[in-house]
């Protein structure tokens, strides 16, 4: 009896020392993330202005009726659905393609990874401030296209065409997002056995038996978890539609749900409304990052 309680006396120990390391953080995990969450589910049952000294009124679901029957609403579902559907294939293709290249070089592949890599790591506002100069009429993305296509003096209207700016703003994500999933595709082309492409050569496979045949079918966990990263971080996407908005471009076309959000709250003083949109955008990453967890999981069992 003495030994057993010796025994629950130590892992009542172990347990209290492990919460003690553990509650930094749940209080920062509390503070920064739940509280935001239930403050948002709280205020989206209520009529809440940003500057009013009035207390917030309870309103039950108007607001989610309000929103979900406002076409500015659902114009950014359409511009948010557009733009993860318009960078969702080039960086996906690019970066297992650069991923392939990468991997199989022996030299230089730690410059090659750091030079994809670099514009992952600059401030998306540095990022979209830099591409707007370059979107200029008299920029570098004008002389680029009329040089290639050999129509000196056109201004292809970036940032004022609907369209155009709407493929601005993917530019602009492809080109910060896709050395970091370069990094991914090549993480995962590492984790596969080298015996087993040892074993192809020695059968006689050639690289592009070895690739569609081999690292392909072994690569589908990373391929499955890239893929829902990549909608992730495309539905989070702010700072290239707000900064190219206050340089003059039209809203609508790239007014996604993370700038509605942001004009709703802070422009209009609907809280509210904000709240009910900031959920639903929640629920879907809440969704998305269950599918990815599933991908990671079965990444591991391979």
């Amino acid at each position: 009896m003495t030994t057993v309680r010796k025994k629950r006396s130590l892992e009542a120990r172990r347990n209290s020392w492990g919460w003690f390391f553990v509650a930094p953080g749940i209080l920062f995990f509390s503070t920064f993330s739940l509280y935001p969450i239930c403050n948002a589910l709280w205020t989206s049952f209520h009529n809440k202005k940003l500057l009013s000294l009035k207390p917030p009124k309870f309103i039950g679901l108007q607001n989610y009726a309000k929103v979900l029957s406002s076409p500015d609403f659902w114009n950014s579902v359409r511009a948010s659905a557009t733009f993860c559907l318009g960078v969702f294939l080039p960086i996906f293709i690019a970066s297992l393609l650069f991923g392939v290249l990468i991997a199989s070089r022996t030299r230089g592949r730690r410059f090659y990874q750091l030079a994809l890599y670099s514009p992952a790591i600059l401030s998306s506002v540095v990022t979209a401030s830099v591409w707007a100069i370059m979107f200029d009429p008299r920029g570098l993305a004008n002389q680029l296209v009329n040089g290639l296509m050999g129509t000196p003096g056109i201004d292809r209207r970036w940032l004022a065409d609907s369209t155009m700016v709407q493929i601005s703003t993917m530019l602009v994500y492809i080109w910060k997002t896709v050395g970091y999933y370069t990094i991914l595709f090549v993480t995962g082309i590492g984790k596969i056995p080298a015996s087993v492409i040892e074993a192809s050569i020695i059968d006689g496979a050639n690289p592009w038996q070895r690739l569609t045949r081999i690292t392909m079918p072994l690569l589908k966990p990373t391929m499955a978890l890239v893929s829902v990263m990549i909608f992730i971080g495309s539905l989070k996407t702010f700072s290239t539609q707000y900064l190219f908005t206050q340089r003059g471009a039209p809203l609508e076309p790239i007014n996604v749900l993370t700038l509605n959000i942001y004009n709703t709250a802070l422009y209009e003083q609907n809280l509210g409304r904000a709240s009910v949109m900031s959920l639903l955008l929640f629920a879907t990453l809440l969704v998305l990052s269950g599918i990815q967890v599933k991908a990671a999981g079965s990444g591991e069992d391979m």
